[in-house]
């Protein structure tokens, strides 16, 4: 498997630019949006954001929201979020989802530490005005809604 080493010389205002300039005409390029977002890292995506909110007055991802559609759409957003806001939509997408996919949710738990479990409790409870724990034990049972309580 291949992996994708971030720039450090980058420039959040340039890439905010050129992602502007991706975004005019008809239909985004998404090559560039690719080349300039799947290239980053999550700190370095953030100061694009940052930039691009400063240069333009609008929103990157909201943008990218009206620019793209699909599953390119869904990638995007969630590549453009903390880790712990991520974690907590996908949470939320899998407790919501009709097929109840509580794989995501035993993933979340089992694999973050306990701060960083913490924070996509924090996020959760944000974002959605709920308690994830609440959530998955609503949506469960037997040993499911039993493992919750670890949440």
């Amino acid at each position: 498997m291949a992996t994708l080493i971030a720039p450090s010389n980058h420039s959040s205002a340039e890439d905010a630019e050129a992602l502007q300039k991706a975004f005019k005409g008809w239909g985004a390029d998404d090559k560039t949006i690719i080349a300039i977002l799947g290239h980053r890292n999550v700190h370095q995506r953030q100061q694009i954001r940052k930039a691009y909110e400063e240069l333009h007055q609008e929103d990157l991802i909201k943008r990218l929201e009206s620019e793209i559609s699909g599953d390119f759409e869904r990638a995007m957003y969630r590549w453009m979020l903390e880790p712990a806001d991520r974690d907590a939509v996908l949470a939320n997408v899998a407790i919501r989802n009709g097929k109840k996919d509580f794989h995501v949710i035993a993933e979340i738990a089992c694999v973050l530490s306990a701060e960083e479990l913490l924070a996509v409790r924090r996020a959760y409870r944000h974002r959605y005005k709920r308690s994830l724990e609440e959530d998955v034990a609503a949506n469960t049972t037997g040993h499911l809604r039993e493992a919750s309580r670890f949440l």
